[in-house]
């Protein structure tokens, strides 16, 4: 069964950050004959794998496609959030192992950590994010922003940091909290009726609601991220310590699986769209999954310089103070059965 993360504010995460500590603190522990492995994924397109993997486990349990390759009495537990921050904070607090996230929470998270934490264990989707205006904004150039609100999933994911690096290369001072331009923001489910009510003015998003906010809101896309890095998997090194063939199986099985969904995107598509529907409660109709998916490209493959430009941007935010060195952000997880 999958199983939904709460989605807190952050004041309130904070308080119970302790109290997560302790309750999974036996994360990936053995229960009764089987062993847990918890992971973290998004209900949106650009995590069509954790989508795919926790569809599967909820409708073929012990089948599933994860389930099959971790092995008899590996049991998979799925946790879904809204943003990467929340599913970083989990997972620094050993509530999950590993989870599909966007690159800067995954940094960010990296950094804060001294890089003792966390670690990218694969690629899994670029492209898939961008920049759309409402046409009542009357923005018609990038000057045009000047005193508009424009929303973003979560403070500090991927998005977020992407809108404000574009923006300050626009000429416009943003600041965390203020500046020319109010960068808000609003959980990918809220941003379309805000949207459509005119109480914002553009929204920096991923699939599906970029294309649910072009369809349904008449949102024009100014600036498409088609080559940008999107998702990746990341591991605990808790996890990597001590679980290590568990973490190589599922890497290898996340490579498997992604190689199944770019020669298989119809089946692909049908699988995210019953599992985000059922993630969310609300229809996804199958049609907008295939208008998301030519936006996307799924890949396991990550290569540390474009990881790099990322920090290099962060830290001129001032998301990124750390000058932690990325060599062990990225690690070459061993076959399964490596000695």
């Amino acid at each position: 069964m999958i199983q939904k993360h709460p989605r807190f504010p952050a004041f309130i995460c904070a308080l119970l950050l302790p109290a997560l500590a302790f309750v999974f603190s036996g994360c990936g522990r053995k229960t009764a004959d089987q062993t847990v492995l918890r992971v973290g994924y998004f209900p949106n397109i650009t995590h069509a794998q954790g989508v795919i993997g926790s569809t599967l486990t909820a409708e073929k349990k012990e089948q599933a496609w994860f389930e099959q390759r971790l092995g008899p009495g590996v049991r998979v537990e799925w946790f879904a959030f809204n943003a990467g921050p929340t599913a970083m904070e989990s997972m620094m607090v050993n509530s999950i192992d590993m989870t599909y996230v966007g690159p800067n929470p995954s940094l960010n998270a990296y950094m804060r950590t001294k890089g003792e934490d966390i670690r990218v264990v694969a690629g899994s989707a670029n492209g898939g994010a961008a920049l759309l205006i409402r046409p009542a904004a009357n923005i018609n150039k990038p000057a045009d922003f000047a005193g508009k609100k424009l929303a973003t999933p979560q403070f500090g994911n991927t998005q977020d940091i992407a809108a404000r690096v574009w923006l300050g290369a626009q000429g416009f001072h943003v600041t965390q909290t203020g500046g020319d331009v109010s960068v808000i923001p609003t959980a990918n489910p809220d941003q379309l009726a805000l949207f459509q009510q005119g109480q914002i003015d553009a929204v920096w998003t991923v699939e599906p609601w970029v294309s649910r906010i072009e369809r349904e809101a008449g949102g024009r896309v100014l600036v498409d991220e088609s080559d940008a890095i999107t998702t990746v998997l990341v591991a605990s090194v808790r996890a990597l310590k001590e679980k290590p063939e568990l973490v190589a199986r599922f890497t290898q099985a996340h490579r498997e699986l992604t190689e199944w969904v770019n020669k298989n995107p119809a089946e692909a598509q049908a699988l995210v769209q019953r599992g985000i529907t059922e993630t969310v409660k609300r229809e996804i109709p199958l049609d907008l999954v295939k208008a998301s998916w030519k936006r996307l490209h799924f890949t396991a493959d990550a290569s540390l310089p474009p990881f790099e430009k990322l920090v290099k941007q962060a830290r001129e935010l001032g998301f990124i103070k750390d000058n932690t060195p990325l060599d062990r952000f990225i690690t070459a997880v061993p076959a399964p059965g490596a000695k």
